[in-house]
């Protein structure tokens, strides 16, 4: 007999998570700064590239979109994000399981934001997609975490952008305390390294499947290949993903 979901495996924990408050206090992110002892980090990972113009129906960036709104890029060996999937994503609360030193760990998250524009960019109008969110009473950090699709309309770059700033909470049982002080910072790095990866890779598996269309009147999907300078930039990513995969792997042994 199948297992039913983990939503509804976890269904109390996450109801419980509505009462809990956010560990730290919104009205000073000016103050978290890396001078005032915040870890402040900024990565990207750069994505198979559309045509230049608006994201293509089902293309990089709206591929991209799909992914971060499931939360399915974070390593399930290191995070899986537990939520209601009928739940609006601007009210959404989420159970994270983090797994490391050999415990499994539950922590409580709560969207803060989602964005939905298009900004002027150095080069010309950027579309931005994402959301934050902020970490609950009981997690072992307190902080923010965005994560982004842009697309340059100009070149048709797309990147996939994590931003955040983060301090260790309270943690009351020693050895935690310990561990976290020990490993937490190269988890954080890890997890930021890991999701870039996986995204790249999920979003190039999913365009060499074919992307569902997003609605029925959908336009024809241009392919990278309609644009040789597209393409060249394709094959040049997939190489410097296996690349970098190979990498990866050696730092992690």
């Amino acid at each position: 007999m199948a297992k039913p979901p983990l939503w509804e495996q976890y269904k109390a924990q996450i109801d419980a998570l509505d009462a809990s408050q956010i560990n730290f206090d919104l009205e000073r992110r000016h103050d978290y700064t890396a001078a005032n002892g915040w870890n402040v980090d900024a990565h990207d990972a750069d994505l198979p590239p559309e045509p230049p113009g608006p994201p293509l129906a089902n293309g990089s960036w709206h591929i991209a979109q799909q992914i971060i709104r499931e939360y399915r890029f974070p390593d399930p060996q290191l995070i899986t994000g537990i939520f209601y999937p009928d739940q609006p994503l601007e009210q959404r609360v989420m159970l994270l399981r983090a797994r490391f030193l050999g415990f499994t760990f539950y922590f409580g998250v709560r969207i803060g934001g989602v964005v939905d524009t298009v900004r002027d960019g150095p080069d010309g109008p950027l579309h931005v997609w994402g959301y934050n969110y902020h970490t609950l009473q009981g997690h072992f950090e307190r902080g923010q975490i965005e994560f982004t699709v842009i697309k340059a309309e100009r070149t048709g770059a797309v990147t996939f952008h994590i931003e955040s700033f983060s301090q260790t909470a309270t943690i009351r049982n020693p050895l935690y305390r310990l561990g976290f002080k020990i490993f937490g910072r190269p988890l954080q790095r890890r997890f930021a390294r890991e999701s870039l990866r996986r995204m790249q890779r999920m979003v190039q598996e999913q365009l060499l499947l074919g992307a569902p269309a997003t609605t029925p009147t959908a336009p024809p999907v241009q392919p990278a290949s309609a644009d040789p300078s597209a393409e060249q930039r394709l094959d040049a990513l997939s190489a410097d993903l296996q690349h970098a995969e190979v990498e990866a792997r050696s730092a992690d042994e």
